[in-house]
Order: structure tokens, then sequence, then C-alpha cells
């Protein structure tokens, strides 16, 4: 026990030669000036390629998706058969080739083509003379010379005639044989077949030496200067949809973001409980094929909003940004500030924001590309420039 009580003042006199000491562990700490700012040399502004945009305003919310595809209207899509039966003698069309209306796209030869000239020949001889016999008779009845009888047998006869000439004549026309160079002696074994319309050859199914019919087809023409989309909705979205409302697509091998317009709703609903909605494009484009799949939106009349692309916008430990380039302190550098937003739809490549501090997302320029090269630099900038203890 005595042993202890005389432990207890060394034990007092250690402790408090502890606590009068003055010296104290060294401690330093620096922040950088700004944790949301980062700034690039023209050289680091190059490699990254930067692109910047604006936040626009889109019509996100309230919209319908759709699929479709391009089409042409049935009267800029043609297949062209041969009017008459005859053997294929020569066609320069490949698919793809472009082709103008009445250019001469096939011949045709068949002998019979021979007998229906001759015959058009034969009978409108005939019917110049039946034509002077009837007007004769007529002179003759009207100088009571002749019987009636022979009067309307002189008209029967001529009417007759004129009705085999002019069909004759008709079926001329169908194999684009000229009446008067015919009229002249050019009696020919060919047929012409001719383009009706402007546009593409989109199929060939014949070739040189075959015999056709009238019943196959040997060529499909498309007139792709008129093109527009034809969209499939299903029947509880139809009742959303009116004429004039505009449709918002992309292809499926673009990312470029299109506009066309509702033109007619169609009234019947098929076996998939679909309707199809025929639209206009609002800018023609001569590069585009029918049949092109695409996938789109309706905008059902709903309020816009601020978006930007998906591209855009950075993820970091859970919150989102964006960036936008603003003025810097130093020459030749670009500065870039990271501005926290909230997200909303996102729809076609854009996503809805809103900026939290409540900055006029009217002034922001928007880095649009590069976004995350621009994070990336920015956090292992605030690592270097951490805490040192």
């Amino acid at each position: 026990m005595k042993s202890f009580i005389q432990f207890i003042p060394l034990m007092t006199v250690v402790l408090l030669a502890g606590c009068g000491s003055d010296e104290k562990p060294a401690m330093t700490e620096t922040h950088p000036q700004n944790q949301n700012r980062v700034e690039l040399n023209s050289e680091q502004y190059r490699t990254i390629d930067l692109q910047t945009g604006k936040i626009e305003l889109k019509s996100l919310s309230g919209t319908i998706k759709v699929n479709g595809m391009l089409d042409v209207p049935p009267q800029n899509l043609v297949s062209i058969s041969a009017p008459f039966g005859g053997t294929l003698k020569n066609t320069e069309l490949l698919q793809g080739m472009k082709v103008k209306k009445g250019q001469v796209i096939a011949i045709i030869e068949n002998p019979d083509f021979i007998d229906v000239q001759q015959n058009y020949l034969d009978y409108k001889s005939q019917l110049d003379y039946l034509k002077l016999e009837y007007e004769r008779q007529e002179e003759l009845a009207a100088g009571n010379i002749n019987a009636k009888k022979t009067v309307q047998k002189a008209k029967s006869d001529y009417e007759s005639m004129r009705a085999r000439v002019n069909g004759l004549r008709a079926r001329l026309q169908l194999m684009n044989i000229s009446v008067a160079s015919l009229e002249k002696g050019g009696i020919r074994s060919f047929a012409s077949i001719l383009s009706p319309i402007s546009g593409y050859v989109t199929q060939v199914n014949t070739n040189i030496g075959a015999f056709v019919v009238p019943s196959d087809v040997l060529f499909k023409i498309a007139d792709t200067e008129h093109l527009h989309a034809e969209l499939t909705v299903f029947e509880k979205d139809v009742p959303k949809l009116k004429v004039g409302q505009k449709v918002r697509f992309t292809l499926a091998n673009e990312d470029k973001e299109r506009t066309a317009t509702i033109y007619l709703i169609g009234r019947e609903i098929g076996k998939n409980r679909t309707v199809n909605i025929h639209c206009h494009l609002d800018k023609e484009d001569n590069q585009l094929l029918p049949g092109m799949y695409l996938k789109g939106l309706v905008e059902s009349g709903s309020t816009e909003v601020t978006a930007v692309p998906n591209q855009a916008i950075v993820e970091f430990e859970g919150e989102e940004y964006i960036f936008s380039e603003v003025k810097s302190d130093h020459k030749n550098e670009h500065a870039f500030e990271l501005i926290p937003v909230k997200t909303g739809v996102s729809e076609l490549g854009y996503t809805e924001i809103i900026i939290v501090s409540g900055k006029d997302w009217r002034t922001v320029k928007l880095v649009v590309n590069g976004a995350y090269d621009l994070l990336s630099k920015l956090k292992n900038g605030e690592e270097g420039a951490g805490h040192a203890h």
C-alpha cells in the first residue's frame, strides 16, 4: 500500500510534463479555388474533340411511341407488264437505275404484231371506201333515186368498219406503235414498253430472250421523291391522335431526328389490334428508300420542356450534371463549369433537365460531346489538390 502511494506523485509529474509541452503536430490544408470548374489549353481542347450546343425546348412528355416504315403512295409505285405476249428483245434496266416518264424500257417482239398492223391498214382502206359509199347513197336517197334500205345498209357497213378500225388503233396505241408512221408504210414486228412515271427501278424480273405474257410483272418502278411514313399504332392510343399532329422519328440506320405530319388515320383495326397511320414527311430526302424501318413519337399536345442530348449528361456519385463553357481567366484556355441538374423523361436521344441552381438555361453554352472527358479531368484534378494532414 505504501509503494502504491509513492507511485501516484511520480505518475502525476509525468502527466503534467506531457501537458506542458508547446509542440503541436503540423497540419496543412489546401482547397481548390473552384471545385466545379475545369480549364483546358488549346491542345487539350482539340484532342478531346469537344462540341458545344444549346439547351433546347422539346415535347418529351405526353408522347405516343410508334413504329413503322417508309413507303411510297400507290400512285408512285408501278408494276410494268407487257400488254401483249412476246419475246423480250431488249432491255437495259438494272435495279437502282433512274428512268424518266416516257422512256423506252423494253422491246417486245412477236410476229402477231405484224398481223395487227396489216389488219389496221386493210380496214382503214375499206373504211375510206365505205364512207364515200355511204355519203353517195345519202345523196341518192335525197333525190328519191334509191331505196331507204340501201342507205341503211351502207350506213351499217360504214359504222361497223369504223368500230373495227378504232379498235385496232387502240391496240396499236397499247403497243406504242405510231399510227402515223404505220400509215406511211412503217410495219414492224416489235413493240416498245414505256415507263409511265419517273423514278427508280426497284425490281427486274425478266431477261432478254424470255417469252412474256400480260400477267408477268417485268419491272417495278418507284418514284421516291414523295415518300411517306406508314406507322402502326395500338388501338388504345388512337383516340389521342388527330390529323395535323407532329411525329418525330429516327430511322434504324441513323441517329438523325426527322419530322412528319399525320395526314390520314386508318379506320380499321388489324389482327394485332393496331391501326395504320399515314404521315407526310416535312422534308423530302431523295436518299431515303422505301422499306426503311423507323421508330418515333407522336406529340400529343404536351407542353415543351428543356432538354439536352443524352450524351451531354454525366453522372458522378449518384448525381447528374452538365457542363457549360464559360469565360476563362487565362489567355488561350477554355473553361467549363459543372452544373448540377435534375433529369426527367428521356425519349429519342433527348432527356428533360432542370438546372438545380435556377440558372437561366438560355445562357448555357452546353457541352454536347466530351462531357465525360471533362468530368474525368475535373475529378482527377481534385484528387491531386486534396487535403494534406
